[in-house]
């Protein structure tokens, strides 16, 4: 199963490089464009969760990789969720 890496930029600036064990994540972030937080935040939800379902099918058991990716995600949107001029911008995608 193809994994690959994504690099987001956080409102304040901060960048991150993310995990995600299937390239499902191209289907839900587009390269250069930036979304508001709680957007961001549900596409990285489907996208992790498909991924580590994609996991469990192959494997038997979810990706905990996946999991873990997105509940980091989800704790640093969480405090950018009032603002709602916020946005989180994909930077690129990794192989």
């Amino acid at each position: 199963m193809p994994e690959m890496h994504f690099v987001v930029t956080w409102p304040d600036g901060r960048r991150e490089t993310c995990y995600s064990p299937s390239l499902v994540v191209k289907e839900f972030l587009d390269e250069g464009e930036s979304y508001p937080v709680s957007d961001f935040l549900e596409r990285s939800r489907k996208a992790l969760t498909i991924a580590s379902e994609r996991v469990e099918a192959k494997y038997g058991y979810p990706c905990s990789l996946a999991r873990g990716q997105l509940a980091r995600i989800v704790a640093t949107g969480a405090p950018f969720l009032a603002d709602t001029e916020a946005r989180v911008r994909c930077e690129t995608f990794l192989p």
